[in-house]
């Protein structure tokens, strides 16, 4: 099957080219043959295709038969069935390529005739015209299933009752479908005859969906054009992708993908139950008609003579009587039947198999269970449409061959349900993931052949990639997160998940790679930083439109090259000189990729990486005042007493300010001089002259910024911004609104708190709203108390678990410590109180416990060698006994309360030890803490001897 998909584009247009003359001159000889049927004749010497001697019974009647031209014999004997063949063994995507009536639904666009819209932007009166495309939300774009499975349904009743052996009727009703097809194709872009109107369409998903026996993989594909999606040739011989997104998601793209994200739709049980009893009830309804098997099999019903004069006839015969229900009544209503059965069966034996699985819990979803009951559909109907599909033909054969061909039918088809059997939604987005993850090692360029005995990364299997980067040398923390991130990144731009969908669907890749939760919520926040349209919401992101537009700034890249531009070096400017000199070109690539004025903005600014970066530093500026807004409402004297709380809020929104600023630097760095730059400088200056200082200090953009950048950023950093103090509660609940969309659960709560301390009755609200949300724990519980109180001003304390975790993240052992982990620190963790000179610890007790301080004083008293006692004093926020608890040794000191409420937060020894285990940044952050406090231990020691 790779061998077809390496195929060419200029290649497969010949062999388009020459099935379309074949199926043109077949409907040719359906208007006039007079040479075929002389091999029909009865006493011709050869043929084997001449009429037999025997009597071939219609209702107690001997068919008058008479020499016959081969069209309508050869057209559902061979071609029909040899489509079904095509489908089921090598997969929609030889189909779609080969398919004549695609290729004629093409002439439009092959010729520039299509329908535009009209498009002017109200601001500029700027008038474009857009490629015509089905919209989803349209009637048409909900009903397509309903109305491509009608028109089967019409087909198979008029093939029995009109064209069957009809040939001028069959011959009207292909030229018919084909003047439709290049109609739809005038009307709509892309393919969307094949999409939404052809009534080959359901049975194309019924036998390649997943995927053929031998299609390729387009979700494990290094090719940048997978499958049958569309494409062009250009003149220097390369192909590009023509995709206008006609469709989402697109079988010709990657039919599995299809597959997995219609399962579940209500139209698929109806298009495959209802499949499997319309093909029974067309292939039984020739026996109700005939009263023997033998009419259909001698291939009759395809040379009947005056097949319309029997439309008025008798359409049932059993058990030697005619039933009188004509037939053009008796056909549709037995197909319905049929249809109807089958569709309801399925149902039936769908929900019982559910149930099965429910009550022996097998622990199959019910997505496998449907995928499965489906499978097992499309085997049994392929292997009963062929004992009857071609048979007349078959029969004509010698016996050997004839059970060859039954063997292969049966031997292919096992081989499909085998291989279709095992798949799963889980397997294809692992083996998905896998792909792209097996992508960034490659970005990455890791030396894996001595690891791989001669194979290369791409031999690997998932679970080898996987293993892989787990004993890779040189694959850091830091690496690591590289590789995610360009991941997410990738799947985000796909739109194979969203914001909000990115946690759930990325957990296996995260589990692999030992990526937490909250590593995850790092990566978007970075990602949504350097590219903010990437999470913009407005923005509607898919595999296909991401095609689209990709073949659209390909066009543009090719033009600039053209003109012996360097697109590297292209400036803003320069690209918009371009754009005006094309004009023509550029208004045609609009029309033919359906290419909006926001959509050429973004490509453009993604050519001109000058355009992009200066673009998407601007929109952060713009962004830098919501979050100072924030900063500043927190450092409010009305909150002021709530200040663990705020320390949380405050280190959250100091760090998206960095991140912020962190990138608007490498902005300017890219920038140089430019007089673009010094404004960015002059208002980053102003907005954040805090942070902008410490990075200035910390890190190393003193040699990596232009000495003019510099020299313009340098005045600012002594400049620090003021602020009000005396902002009501209502501009404090205004600013800190925003952050109840934080990603961090901590954020998220802590703001809740805050609100709380405020207005008790907007939090309430906002409790109420979020109720049937899935939160963290964290939250849920916060929100569960906060409506079950009715005093203004409630304490930390109403909230174990907030202020555990609130005290927790203010502690120098535990901050900067995973959310995810410190809120399972937090659950597992006990609040004890204390009195005055109550004994907390004891010397000679074994610490089972690390004891933080969290309100109140404690003394702690240091037994020396020469018997003394020293005391030292400790205060909220220190932990105690610290070293013993890491060494799991017994107290060498005393601890005794001071203060008349003396709270401690008591975290086990072993939760503690099984959270180094968990997390490796927190368990580095305790070695290196702890080691400065042995250090400042043996100072202090050194200084009393």
């Amino acid at each position: 099957m790779l061998a077809f998909t390496q195929i060419s584009e200029r290649r497969m247009h010949w062999i388009r080219w020459i099935l379309t003359i074949a199926w043109l001159l077949v409907i040719a000889s359906l208007f006039y043959d007079p040479w075929t049927p002389t091999l029909t004749t009865p006493n011709h010497p050869w043929s084997p295709l001449r009429l037999p001697d025997e009597c071939i019974a219609v209702q107690g009647q001997c068919l008058v038969e008479q020499p016959y031209p081969l069209a309508t014999t050869l057209f559902w004997g061979a071609i029909v069935p040899a489509a079904i063949f095509i489908l089921l063994v090598f997969g929609h995507e030889v189909w779609r390529r080969i398919c004549p009536l695609s290729f004629l639904s093409q002439i439009p666009r092959a010729l520039g005739r299509q329908r535009q819209l009209k498009r002017e932007n109200a601001k500029t009166g700027k008038i474009r015209y857009e490629l015509a495309k089905v919209k989803p939300d349209s009637w048409l774009g909900k009903n397509y299933p309903y109305i491509q499975f009608g028109w089967l349904f019409v087909g198979l009743c008029g093939r029995i009752l009109f064209f069957n052996a009809d040939r001028l009727v069959l011959a009207f009703w292909l030229l018919f479908t084909i003047a439709a097809a290049i109609t739809v194709g005038y009307l709509y872009g892309g393919k969307s005859w094949c999409n939404y109107f052809c009534p080959m369409a359901p049975v194309q998903s019924i036998y390649s969906e997943p995927r053929g026996l031998l299609s390729s993989k387009a979700h494990t594909s290094d090719q940048l054009i997978t499958q049958s999606m569309c494409r062009i040739v250009l003149p220097d011989g390369k192909e590009q992708s023509a995709c206008v997104a006609c469709q989402n998601p697109c079988i010709d793209i990657d039919s599995e993908r299809a597959y997995w994200d219609g399962l579940n739709k209500p139209e698929e049980s109806l298009l495959r139950y209802g499949y499997v009893g319309l093909v029974i009830g067309y292939f039984v309804y020739y026996y109700l008609y005939a009263g023997n098997w033998n009419y259909y099999f001698s291939g009759a019903w395809a040379r009947q003579p005056e097949q319309l004069a029997s439309l008025l006839s008798p359409g049932f015969y059993l058990f030697g009587q005619t039933i009188n229900i004509p037939k053009l009544i008796a056909v549709p209503l037995t197909l319905g039947i049929t249809t109807a059965i089958g569709y309801q069966l399925g149902r039936w034996i769908e929900q019982r198999a559910k149930a099965y699985s429910r009550k022996h819990d097998l622990k199959l979803s019910s997505e496998i269970i449907r995928h499965r009951i489906f499978t097992l559909c499309t085997f049994g109907i392929f292997n009963f449409f062929f004992i009857f599909a071609g048979r007349p033909l078959v029969q004509l054969l010698p016996l050997w061959v004839q059970y060859i061909y039954d063997l292969g039918l049966v031997l292919l088809s096992t081989l499909w349900l085998y291989k279709t059997w095992r798949r799963s939604p889980d397997l294809y987005s692992r083996e998905n993931l896998a792909n792209r993850f097996r992508k960034q090692l490659e970005k990455l360029q890791f030396n894996v052949s001595q690891f791989l005995e001669g194979r290369s990364l791409n031999d690997l299997n998932t679970h080898e990639v996987y293993v892989l980067a787990r004993v890779l040398p040189g694959f850091t923390k830091k690496k690591r997160h590289e590789a995610y991130k360009g991941v997410v990144r990738e799947v985000l731009e796909e739109g194979y998940v969203n914001y909000s969908s990115s946690l759930e669907v990325l957990q296996q890749l995260r589990q692999e790679l030992s990526i937490t939760d909250d590593e995850h919520r790092e990566v978007l926040e970075e990602l949504g930083i350097e590219d903010p349209e990437l999470l913009n919401p407005a923005r509607q992101r898919s595999l296909e439109n991401q095609i689209r537009l990709s073949g659209y700034r390909k066009s543009l890249e090719r033009l600039i090259l053209l003109q012996k531009k360097q697109i590297d070096t292209l400036g803003s400017s320069a690209l918009n000189n371009l754009m005006g000199e094309n004009a023509a070109e550029i208004r045609a690539l609009r029309r033919q990729y359906s290419i909006n004025a926001q959509e050429e903005t973004w490509i453009l600014s993604g050519i001109s990486p000058e355009t992009g970066n200066l673009r998407r530093a601007e929109f952060l500026l713009t962004q830098l005042p919501t979050l100072i807004s924030c900063y500043r409402a927190l450092h409010q004297p009305i909150i002021r007493q709530h200040k663990a709380v705020l320390m949380l809020l405050q280190d959250s929104i100091h760090h998206k300010k960095e991140l912020m600023v962190r990138t608007i630097l490498e902005t300017l760095e890219t920038l140089q001089a430019d007089p673009v730059a010094i404004a960015l400088t002059q208002s980053l200056g102003k907005l954040a002259p805090t942070v902008l200082a410490e990075l200035l200090e910390h890190e190393n953009w003193r040699d990596r910024l232009h000495p003019e950048v510099l020299q313009n950023l340098t005045p600012l950093e002594g400049q620090f911004s003021t602020c009000s103090l005396d902002d009501s509660p209502e501009a404090i609940l205004r600013c800190l609104e925003p952050l109840l969309d934080d990603p961090n659960p901590l954020t998220q709560t802590a703001c809740l708190y805050i609100i709380a301390q405020l207005d008790l009755e907007q939090s309430q609200a906002i409790a109420r709203d979020v109720s049937h949300v899935q939160n963290s724990p964290l939250f849920q519980e916060t929100a569960k108390i906060l409506l079950s109180l009715s005093k203004q001003h409630p304490p930390l304390t109403k909230f174990p678990l907030l202020e555990k975790v609130v005290h927790l993240f203010n502690s120098d052992f535990f901050h900067r410590m995973h959310s995810e982990t410190l809120i399972a620190l937090a659950h597992r963790a006990e609040v004890r109180t204390y009195s005055t000179n109550e004994v907390i610890t004891e010397a000679g007790d074994t610490c089972r416990e690390l004891l933080l301080l969290i309100e109140g004083d404690a003394k702690i008293h240091f037994y020396l060698q020469n018997e003394e006692v020293q005391v030292e004093k400790l205060h909220s926020g220190q932990t105690l006994d610290e070293l013993e608890v890491l060494a799991h040794s017994d107290s060498q000191n005393t601890i005794i309360a001071d203060n008349h409420i003396t709270r401690i937060l008591a975290v086990p020894v072993d939760t503690f030890d099984e959270f180094l285990d968990l997390d490796h940044d927190f368990a580095r952050r305790v070695l290196e803490m702890e080691s400065r406090q042995l250090q400042r231990f043996m100072r202090s020691l050194q200084d009393l001897l």
